[in-house]
């Protein structure tokens, strides 16, 4: 399994122009999904939804707004990510929702969502503060499905090229409810991968003993 993650790691590259004459199966898009749905997040809010635009019409739309990037309608399936904004706050009532998916007193449950409400007092103070912290929550779901596609030899390509209050505008979102953090498409590549280059590991690590 060590072996199949990292092959995975290596095959894994952003994939600039998808062929758009094959199709992910369902049970393999299925599996990206689920290693999205199953992320770790902050105070396991998961504040995150997975728009997958399958419209054709739709996705020629969206293409301008996206820098006119090919991969958005060569690729066979084309998923938004979405960061949350209300059902992160407390008065939304989803936070204590959640807290109480697990039993306890609750007086127990008081204790958690009082102490989510004081440690994300500025955070929650705005929507763009917001935003910004749930954004951040979603790259940890993209980088798994991203590795999850990888595993089953499906390509991605994570894109932050996009206008971002223009693309909300065309997917007719309230941004009060989401707002866009990535555009992440999944399908095969068309071009041999290019060379992955990385710094090497003594570069990017330091041991404090």
């Amino acid at each position: 399994m060590n072996k199949e993650f990292m092959e995975a790691m290596d095959y894994r590259h952003a994939c600039k122009v998808f062929d758009d004459t094959k199709k992910i199966s369902r049970e393999d898009f299925d599996f990206i999904l689920e290693a999205g749905r199953k992320s770790p997040s902050s105070f396991g809010m998961e504040p995150w939804k997975f728009l997958v635009v399958n419209n054709e019409e739709l996705r020629k739309e969206i293409r301008p707004v996206c820098w006119d990037q090919p991969q958005i309608t060569t690729c066979s399936d084309l998923v938004i990510i979405l960061a949350a904004i209300e059902d992160v706050k407390v008065e939304s009532g989803v936070p204590m929702r959640k807290f109480s998916r697990r039993e306890m007193p609750q007086e127990k449950k008081d204790f958690y969502i009082g102490l989510y409400a004081n440690h994300l007092k500025d955070t929650l103070s705005s929507d763009e503060n917001i935003y910004a912290w749930t954004a951040r929550q979603t790259y940890i779901a993209a980088g798994n499905m991203m590795t999850a596609a990888a595993i089953k030899g499906v390509d991605s390509c994570p894109i932050e090229g996009f206008e971002k209050e223009n693309l909300e505008k065309v997917l007719k979102l309230d941004t009060s409810k989401y707002q866009v953090a990535m555009v992440l498409p999944f399908g095969y590549r068309i071009n041999e991968q290019s060379s992955q280059l990385r710094e090497g590991l003594n570069d990017v690590v330091e041991f404090i003993n």
